[in-house]
């Protein structure tokens, strides 16, 4: 078997374009992929800050969240 070499160059290209390629054919998966991490790292940072804040009961999150007559 024969050896390939690629300069740093030369692979970072590859790279780009295999990742170009990648996104522009699965445009609807990597949406998808994107808006879960955006998700989850919105839900991190709403637990790291519910962590220092003020306890609050049940029922003022209920009334907040009952649409107003």
């Amino acid at each position: 078997m024969s050896e390939i070499t690629i300069n740093p160059d030369q692979l970072k290209e590859i790279l780009k374009s295999a990742i170009a390629e990648l996104i522009r054919d699965n445009r609807k998966e990597v949406s998808e992929f994107m808006a879960e991490i955006i998700e989850d790292v919105a839900m991190e940072q709403a637990i790291a800050k519910g962590e220092t804040t003020e306890l609050v009961s049940r029922e003022s999150i209920f009334q907040l969240l009952e649409p107003k007559a």
